[in-house]
């Protein structure tokens, strides 16, 4: 019974010694992700509003915010979140 528990502990030693190196992604990867993520979540509700219909025009369809400013934020979001990826620390 003690062998079981010995080597049980010695596995869970193995796998807690894991170097942050070896895996995928680092913490920074993560938060570089979540705040591209905010990022696209904006753009999208600064497009997001009223629309026309067939009984009234609504000018701001064409508004500056909904044409310009909220497809820029979420293009550049959709940019950082790919660097977010990709972003390594060269530990040596």
């Amino acid at each position: 019974m003690a062998y079981k528990n010995e080597r049980r502990r010695s596995e869970n030693d193995v796998l807690d010694k894991q170097s942050e190196r070896e895996m995928p992604f680092l913490r920074i990867n993560f938060i570089l992700m979540a705040i591209a993520g905010v990022m696209i979540v904006l753009g999208f509700l600064l497009m997001a509003g009223g629309s026309s219909d067939w009984g009234a025009f609504n000018p701001d369809i064409f508004s500056t915010r909904r044409i310009v400013v909220g497809p820029t934020i979420v293009f550049l979001g959709f940019i950082f979140m790919g660097v977010g990826i990709m972003f390594s620390r060269n530990k040596k």
